[in-house]
């Protein structure tokens, strides 16, 4: 057995945060790191406290939203946005941090990572926003799809 290598260990591990996604459509794991050492993780999922997806249904599908507009119509946070929050809540900084996502991050995400002092994000699954590009290369976050 040949032991992963640090990238794959931490996609490895957001792949199986995204397994306590409760959104309908699509389910994302992300994983905040610095140094080796694992700050927080999130996954897309209606807020503490608030009823999730899977018991009321999906406000997206029901509006007929296709995927990539409209982000506020959901009941759901982006993985990212609650690795933002948890840091938060739990005193942890992100600034020169990277993060590890299973799907490429919208421009909202990437907004919120710059915001957050991360340094680079690494992905896996497409989901293309062209603005979300421009900001991470004008804000020099390094937004770089995953390799094995």
């Amino acid at each position: 057995m040949t032991r992963p290598s640090w990238h794959k260990y931490f996609m490895d591990i957001a792949e199986l945060v995204a397994t306590r996604s409760t959104c309908l459509r699509r389910k994302v794991g992300a994983v905040a790191v610095k140094n080796k050492k694992i700050i927080c993780t999130g996954y897309n999922g209606a807020p503490s406290g608030v009823t999730h997806c899977e018991k009321r249904g999906c406000m997206r599908e029901e509006l007929n939203i296709p995927s990539g507009e409209r982000h506020e119509l959901c009941w759901a946070v982006h993985a990212e946005a609650n690795i933002v929050a948890q840091a938060a809540l739990h005193g942890d900084v992100l600034e020169g941090a990277t993060v590890y996502v299973t799907v490429q991050p919208c421009v909202s995400c990437v907004k919120l990572m710059v915001s957050a002092g991360v340094d680079k994000i690494i992905f896996k699954g497409d989901y293309p926003d062209e603005l979300a590009q421009k900001i991470a290369d004008e804000a020099f976050l390094d937004l770089v799809r995953y390799k094995e």
